[in-house]
């Protein structure tokens, strides 16, 4: 319960959210299980009434990260999540730009506002 209360140390209560994003922010561990292995990710979706924190809570955890991206759903697009290609405009190649979810891999990558990205996004 101490080491909670240090996620977000300005927004009251919501104690049991930050203990999960805590254990998130130590990761799982993967199991062998000999033909096959678990992998030991945290997946996290806060879902609630408008004003409880949620986005303040998200910015203080990608923020807690070594690899954490914080990105808003109301401008996301599948490519700007993901990966992209484009041309260098000095060589004259194609280049691969990296996404959220890319650039946070064994990380945490919050997306905010989900709900508000468009349906073929999701």
């Amino acid at each position: 319960h101490r080491a909670s209360r240090s996620i977000a140390p300005s927004i009251y209560g919501m104690h049991d959210v930050k203990k999960g994003l805590l254990l998130q922010l130590f990761r799982g561990v993967n199991k062998d299980l000999g033909t096959s292995q678990l992998r030991g990710d945290i997946n996290i979706l806060l879902a609630g009434d408008p004003g409880i924190s949620k986005s303040q809570i998200l910015s203080f955890v990608h923020r807690m990260s070594e690899r954490g991206m914080y990105t808003s759903g109301r401008g996301s697009s599948a490519v700007g999540l993901t990966a992209s290609v484009s041309k260098d405009p000095d060589s004259g190649q194609f280049i691969l730009e990296s996404g959220a979810l890319v650039l946070s891999d064994n990380g945490i990558c919050c997306v905010d506002e989900f709900d508000k990205m468009s349906d073929s996004t999701r």
